[in-house]
């Protein structure tokens, strides 16, 4: 039975971990016909996300890239995958961009200095930005672009102004540009994750008092899984979602209702 994305054509940036690896094995598994695996710093974990995915029958591709240097990235990032599509399906195009990759650093407005500040920036917001430029002229009919926010957009983190404004600013553009991509059927849309059980939390997620506060936010009492999100962007790339676009998808979990 042909799945929810059989022969679609999709890039997941941050792809070797976390929610990125389980977007990237989600789409494999809905039947997607390629998926570009980009990474920035761990190599060894894209190259085990590509084995998986090829595992499960779908094509899969590395891709290399710093999102601190924001416009030559996102150059670089599609430059890599064109090349890639054009060998594995004949042609320069792509039907689903997920702008996942992103840094999240605890650092309360006066700690934050301005090395930091741009950093955040370049990769969260920047980086995608000009991906999104990169793709445009590429991306199919009922194409689907996924930014990847944060539940700090709607509760209030004062230890991540930066990064929760970075994300703020990735959910307007995702309105911004909804209308634009609309005329060919591409929906444009964003999902905002929770505490999510990932690498980049693991250094906190642990420690049995964070991760009990981290688990009392939830209506569900427990802390989100990359599946949990996973499921909902792979709901998002379908052509079930096709008439959802310039939205906000909430999945923390029912975070602090």
């Amino acid at each position: 039975m042909p799945g929810k994305l059989t022969d679609k054509v999709a890039l997941v940036t941050g792809g070797s971990r976390g929610i990125g690896r389980a977007v990237a094995l989600a789409f494999a598994k809905e039947g997607a016909a390629l998926i570009g695996v980009h990474y920035a710093n761990h190599a060894e974990a894209a190259q085990a996300t590509v084995r998986e995915i090829e595992a499960i029958g779908s094509k899969a591709v590395v891709i290399q890239a710093d999102l601190n240097e924001g416009k030559a990235a996102a150059d670089s990032i599609w430059e890599q995958f064109r090349n890639a599509a054009m060998t594995t399906t004949g042609g320069p195009h792509i039907d689903i961009l997920v702008n996942n990759a992103g840094v999240a650093s605890a650092t309360s407005l006066s700690d934050t200095d301005e090395p930091l500040f741009d950093e955040v920036m370049t990769v969260n917001f920047k980086a995608p930005f000009f991906l999104i430029q990169a793709i445009a002229d590429h991306i199919r009919e009922d194409g689907r672009i996924i930014n990847i926010s944060t539940g700090f957009t709607r509760v209030a983190a004062p230890m991540h102004p930066a990064y929760a404004a970075s994300k703020g600013a990735l959910e307007t553009l995702t309105l911004a540009l909804a209308p634009e991509f609309g005329s060919r059927r591409i929906t444009v849309n964003a999902v905002m994750p929770g505490v999510t059980e990932t690498d980049m939390n693991a250094a906190w997620i642990t420690i049995p008092e964070a991760r009990a506060n981290a688990e009392a936010m939830s209506v569900f009492s427990r802390v989100g899984q990359p599946s949990d999100v996973a499921d909902v962007i792979t709901f998002l790339a379908s052509h079930e979602a096709r008439w959802t676009t310039g939205q906000v998808i909430d999945a923390t979990g029912g975070a602090r209702l």
